[in-house]
């Protein structure tokens, strides 16, 4: 299988960047099966505060209740996958929206308490750690010439919706359906050192360093980790790119991790 692209929430926010995102989805799928999978960010956080609700993290993954799960999957599976395959088919794809929740995409287990780097242990409520990711669904679908857009949300083996990291999300699935890489696409130019320069690259080693010296923190933590998690699934290259207004994902820049 060819690429699996994260799309950070904040290269979705509003429709100029959406049609932006479809255009350059379109273009990397016309040379390779590219499945993408997305978060919400900003716009789930605007959500919350719409409802009177704060939002939470730890480590750069959300604390999520039911109240903020129900925002969530509103968020993502609502209004934000529903515009960007609509973008997608605009410029030309195919695209196919789905969720975790869609044959087994995004099983899941509830997360267990959280270790935070900060030393507190958190329980972050409806989080769902992926386990057992089904990828056939996906795969099928790309045989047949589609782009699935997959939302990041998960589902337990009772039926339980439940929140998925995007980044940890996509990293299964990059594993699961053997692709050959992981974009991993935010705003940041990549993982920064401690002047706040991008690090060309980086390996287990640098990661380590970064993230007990607080130099990566927050959701750069849960990034590296899902890098992690990809290499040794068996994904043969991963990046961190700045994917903010690119029109080739292949030529965004920022830091490869081996």
């Amino acid at each position: 299988m060819g690429t699996v692209l994260k799309l950070g929430g904040e290269l979705l926010e509003d429709a100029a960047a959406v049609r932006g995102a479809a255009t350059a989805i379109v273009r990397l799928a016309g040379r390779e099966p590219l499945v993408v999978v997305h978060g919400g960010g900003r716009a789930i956080d605007a959500e919350l505060r719409a409802r009177g609700l704060e939002p939470r993290f730890a480590d750069g993954l959300r604390v999520t209740d039911a109240a903020t799960l129900d925002s969530v999957v509103a968020v993502l599976a609502g209004r934000t996958n529903t515009a960007l395959v609509a973008a997608v088919g605009l410029a030309g794809g195919r695209g196919v929206g789905l969720t975790g929740a869609d044959a087994s995409i995004g099983l899941s287990i509830k997360a267990a308490p959280l270790s935070a780097s900060n030393g507190e242990v958190v329980d972050l409520g409806l989080v769902g750690e992926p386990a057992g990711t089904d990828a056939s669904l996906v795969t099928d679908l790309l045989r047949l010439g589609y782009i699935p857009v997959v939302a990041s949300v998960g589902v337990s083996a009772d039926g339980t919706l439940l929140n998925v990291n995007a980044d940890t999300f996509a990293a299964h699935l990059a594993a699961a359906s053997g692709a050959r890489r992981l974009i991993i696409a935010g705003t940041t130019r990549g993982v920064l050192d401690e002047s706040g320069a991008a690090i060309p690259e980086v390996d287990e080693a640098a990661v380590a360093r970064l993230t007990s010296s607080g130099t990566a923190h927050s959701g750069m933590v849960a990034k590296l980790t899902a890098c992690r998690h990809a290499l040794a699934g068996g994904v043969r290259s991963v990046s961190i790119v700045n994917g903010r207004g690119v029109e080739d994902f292949d030529a965004a820049v920022g830091t490869i991790v081996r």
